[in-house]
């Protein structure tokens, strides 16, 4: 016993589908016109594309480490030039009035590899040497240093000067032709006010 076709309550017919209706076996055919199916098939993308967005996705979901996220907290908040020059020069006066025995100014450049790797080793040295020793950084490209380089006669980078402390200028290390060569160069600087330092504790001792 064969099974009755479904009847349809109601058909939609599209006007410009009458000559149509004799291609297929089903009375109610309800396709719309190209333009109409192009149109639905741009709408269902659409939608398919903006749900998946809804949706985590492993191989989508990008997961920043906290260094990533302290770079770019870092990147917001880095100062004008203005700004950096005025707070190492507010380090250096800092440094003076410290009562310290001596100062060594570090002129740098941001662009200056061996400037940069030099930050690990110097900050050792102020660490190992804090008792009697202040190391500033003074950037060589801003302006606001414009005076010192003059009057340290600074033509390059990396160059440590060695100051008293009222500024007057010691000793400087040369044109650095190494890292090897300026890490020397700035332990001579050193022993130059290091034994006077030694020589004030040993008396203080005795006494």
């Amino acid at each position: 016993m064969g099974l009755i076709p479904r009847q349809h309550v109601f058909c939609l017919k599209w006007p410009w589908d009458v000559n149509q209706s004799n291609k297929t076996s089903d009375p109610c055919n309800s396709d719309g016109p190209w333009l109409f199916k192009s149109i639905q098939n741009l709408g269902s993308m659409a939608f398919n594309f903006a749900d998946s967005l809804s949706k985590p996705s492993s191989s989508r979901m990008i997961s920043l480490n906290p260094l990533q996220l302290d770079e770019k907290t870092k990147g917001r908040q880095k100062m004008t030039a203005i700004e950096q020059g005025e707070a190492e020069q507010r380090a250096f006066a800092s440094a003076l009035a410290s009562g310290k025995e001596a100062t060594v100014i570090e002129f740098y450049s941001p662009k200056c590899r061996l400037c940069n790797s030099l930050l690990k080793f110097v900050s050792e040295v102020e660490t190992r040497n804090s008792d009697w020793l202040n190391i500033v950084m003074a950037d060589a490209e801003n302006y606001k240093w414009l005076p010192e380089l003059l009057n340290y006669d600074v033509r390059y980078v990396p160059c440590f000067v060695l100051v008293d402390k009222k500024g007057r200028a010691l000793a400087k290390t040369g044109v650095p032709h190494s890292r090897l060569h300026v890490i020397s160069g700035l332990s001579h600087l050193l022993k130059m006010k290091r034994p006077l330092q030694q020589i004030h504790g040993s008396r203080t001792a005795d006494a």
